[in-house]
Formats: structure tokens, sequence, C-alpha cells
């Protein structure tokens, strides 16, 4: 006998969760999951997951901490005091950032809680996050479950692909209650300078919004000083706090280990909410944390040159093959124009897909002034770099 009737649990569905926009790093994984069904050989630059293996010295810290009995409870709510103390130290010395651990540190499971745990310990329905496109799609998911307003603003690749905060409708800075960084920066390897950081930090005491600085890739920088720190910034202590992560640093990304820092006053509320959405980071891994962040660090700049070289290596390719790729200073991804006659990023990543066996993540995904570009990851090993350039200038021409 049939039925009429609505099925039940479709109805309970919140409009929030009904409303958020679809994931596209699972639709990335989606459509090169299709063309490897089909029979398709793909290069998959579109990931960000690293390709190597964490430092051994990390891994044997992780081994040990699974054998140590104080270990076997519960975490500290805030975070395991060693690692805390090696976050605070790891700034201290490669920042000259003072930082209280017990009311300037969070540890977290990964950047992305940090992300989370921040926008909604600071935003309510209608507050306005502002944001710089190309940005992480998170940031906007994130905002959307806070119902929150998300308002972009574009980065200048007249200014490397920073934007012009000089520019913005300084009415916008007065509705603001958050502004989102992220330096260096995914998708267009971007690195801040501090009289960037200065600027806005500037603009945050004079509307009186927050920052938050997406530092996950910090240490992997090409070539130069060390991206800053936000927190460096004379006066961002009052209006800012910073998201790292070890996933980048020390290709630990399924480990899930990261923390947040700065301003005690959004610590606390960050906390609060941490206590009551989210699982503790494990215990084991903030240990091989601690462990990491006061070895010497060599690690991270062994890694970092192999990412420049790898940069180096797929950004020629593409400029040979017709692309305009932007110049990266840091990061784990390149930024590259559609090709005139090619439409939009959409089409041009399943363009790659079809007629090269490439996988790309399309700008669009970054936000709406980022149609037009495509982002190509240097997470794959530099073979498989030169077989993916091969066969997209093939398709080119």
């Amino acid at each position: 006998m049939g039925n009429d009737n609505p099925p039940l649990i479709g109805n309970l569905i919140s409009r929030r969760a009904a409303g958020l926009p679809p994931n596209p790093f699972a639709e990335a994984d989606a459509r090169v999951a299709a063309a490897v069904r089909a029979g398709r050989r793909i290069i998959d630059l579109s990931k960000g997951n690293p390709d190597g293996v964490p430092p051994s010295f990390m891994q044997d810290a992780l081994a040990h901490a699974a054998h140590d009995p104080s270990f076997f409870r519960y975490p500290p709510f805030d975070g395991v005091p060693e690692y805390l103390a090696a976050i605070r130290d790891w700034y201290a010395e490669r920042y000259d950032v003072t930082l209280a651990a017990r009311t300037q540190l969070l540890a977290v499971a990964g950047a992305s809680v940090g992300i989370s745990t921040v926008i909604d310990a600071l935003i309510d329905e209608d507050d306005v996050v502002v944001a710089v496109d190309p940005y992480y799609p998170q940031y906007e998911g994130s905002t959307a479950i806070a119902k929150g307003r998300f308002v972009p603003i574009p980065a200048d690749p007249a200014h490397g692909f920073l934007p012009d905060l000089d520019a913005v409708d300084p009415a916008l800075w007065d509705r603001a209650k958050l502004l989102i960084l992220n330096y260096p920066n995914n998708p267009t390897g971007a690195v801040a300078t501090p009289e960037f950081y200065g600027k806005a930090v500037a603009l945050a005491h004079a509307h009186r919004f927050a920052i938050m600085n997406d530092f996950a890739y910090a240490g992997i920088e090409f070539g130069g000083d060390p991206s800053p720190s936000i927190l460096e910034t004379p006066g961002a202590m009052d209006v800012a706090v910073e998201l790292g992560s070890l996933s980048k640093m020390f290709m630990v990304a399924g480990w899930r280990g990261g923390w947040i820092a700065g301003n005690a006053d959004i610590l606390a509320a960050a906390k609060a909410v941490h206590r009551q959405t989210t699982v503790l980071a494990p215990s084991v891994v903030q240990q091989a944390g601690a462990v990491a962040l006061q070895s010497d660090l060599r690690s991270v700049s062994r890694l970092a040159v192999t990412y420049g070289h790898r940069a180096e290596v797929l950004g020629e390719g593409l400029r040979e093959a017709g692309l305009d790729v932007t110049e990266v200073r840091g990061g784990l991804f390149l930024w590259a124009r559609v090709p005139e006659g090619h439409g939009t990023s959409d089409g041009f990543t399943s363009w790659l897909l079809e007629h090269a066996g490439v996988a790309v993540i399309p700008g669009s995904c970054f936000g709406p002034h980022s149609d037009g570009y495509v982002r190509f990851s240097l997470l794959r090993p530099e073979g498989d770099l030169y077989a993916a350039v091969s066969r997209i200038a093939g398709a080119l021409s």
C-alpha cells in the first residue's frame, strides 16, 4: 500500500544543515574516484594530503606515548602541559612572541577544529565575517553553521595576492566582527608581510573587530625569511588569535593535532565552546607534537626545500605549456589562471580531467572572486609532476 506522506526524518533535518554549502574536497575525491572506476589513469593534483612520512623521531615519540599509562586517561581539557609548553616555546624562539600557556593557548584536534571553535566563540546570527577571497572553504561553512554573514574581499594580484585593505569600504569594517586571514596562503602561496599585518591590526583596533589568522602552513616557506606570525605585530594580542597545525610541518595530517594561540578573552570563549562541542586532541598526538616542536625543526626546513623545488618544477612546466601561474612563496599549492577559451574554472577542471587525466580543484571553490583560476597540489612525487605537465601540455596543444 502506498504512502503519500513525506518521509518523517526528512522533515526533521535542520534548515541550517540542509543549507550548508557542499565540501569541494569531497566532490573532488568523487570526481577522481569516478574516473578511476571508468579505467582512467589519473594524476591527482587536487589533494592537500602529505605524500611523505613523518620524521622518525616523531613516530617514535608517538609509539612511546602509546605505551605510557599516563596517556591512557582523558587528556586535560585545554591540552597536555608538555604540548602547551612546547607551543609556547616555539613561538618564543621562532617569533619572539610571549604567550601564557594557561590563558593564551588551547590544544585542538587540528586547525580545522580551531576554525569552527573560534567562529562559534565569536559569531552570533547575522554577525559579519570578512574573509580574503580566495579562502579556505571551511571559513564559509563554519560561518554558515553559526548563522553569520560571510563577506569576501578580493585578494589583489598587484599586491602579491594580499588584499588591498585600504580599498575596502570603511562601513564594512564597522559591521565586521571577525576578519579571517590565512598566510602562508592556501591556495595562492602568498606570504604576509609585517606591514600588512600591522595595517590589519590597526583596522581591528579602530573598528573593533577580531582577527583569526590561519597559520597552518607555518614553516613551509620558499627561499626567504619565515612568514611572520600575526602575533608578532604590536597590538595583535588585543584583537587576534592564530591557528597552528602539526599536519603540514610534520606530515601527520591523519593524527589531527593543532592549537589556538593569542588573545586571552577569545581563548576563554573558545575553551568554553571547545569543551561542549568537540573531542579533545589525542594525548599521544599532543605528546608527539611536543617532541616535534622541541626539535631543531631541520625536518621542516628540508620539507620546505622539497616543496619549493616541486613548485619550480610544476610552475615552470605549466608556464611552458602556456598557463599563467602565480608566483608562490610558501604553502603546498600553485594557483594558475584558466587559459583563454577554456571558460570557467569548473569547466577547465573537467576538461583537464577528461583530456589530460589530471585532477585539480577549481577556483570557484575558494570564493566568487576566484573563478578563472585552478589550484594544483605539490603533494605528489616529482615524477608525477613532470608527467602531469607533459599531459597538460599535450592536451592544450
